[in-house]
């Protein structure tokens, strides 16, 4: 992780259009990758919510999961960092190059913070090319988009897109 004294970049989100930004705010400690690769990151995942029975297990358990990410800076709870295209509130905040792009996020609702959860298990941490790489196939192995409404599916899809457009920005 880069000195205090190194510049930070946080990726904002303004009306949609995300850009780079310098930040005085420090990166936090973050708890991912959890996994080697992205890939392993996804199989883990699938494996996790085969061991549950029924939908309000996996809901209970992506509530569980969006208990465990670290808290943002109030300094990071603003419109600049607000990530357009979700129904509930989400900030994210992501920082690196194209070698390691590390993020951060937060929503106030308990089932999009598991959401984010699981997607920053599987992208955050990660080279931009593994991220440009690796599709979202955790979705569909766990069954999440059959489950999910369509507010919370655009906010997903808002989500991935993010970090994807972040993973672009670093190649350049």
């Amino acid at each position: 992780m880069a000195g205090p004294d190194d510049p930070k970049y946080h990726c904002r989100a303004i009306d949609g259009i995300a850009e780079l930004t310098r930040s005085n705010i420090p990166m936090t400690e973050s708890p991912f990758p959890l996994e080697p690769t992205a890939a392993e990151a996804q199989a883990a995942i699938a494996d996790e919510f085969a061991l549950f029975g029924d939908w309000s297990e996996r809901y209970q358990y992506l509530i569980d999961l969006g208990r465990k990410l670290p808290d943002l800076p109030d300094a990071l709870k603003t419109d600049d960092f607000r990530l357009h295209g979700c129904q509930s509130n989400v900030w994210i905040s992501g920082e690196g190059d194209a070698q390691r792009l590390d993020f951060r996020a937060i929503s106030d609702s308990a089932i999009v913070s598991g959401l984010i959860y699981l997607a920053l298990r599987v992208y955050s941490g990660r080279s931009a090319a593994e991220i440009l790489a690796t599709e979202p196939d955790y979705i569909a192995a766990i069954g999440l988009a059959k489950h999910l409404s369509p507010t919370r599916s655009n906010g997903l899809a808002a989500l991935l897109g993010f970090i994807r457009e972040r993973a672009a920005a670093t190649q350049g």
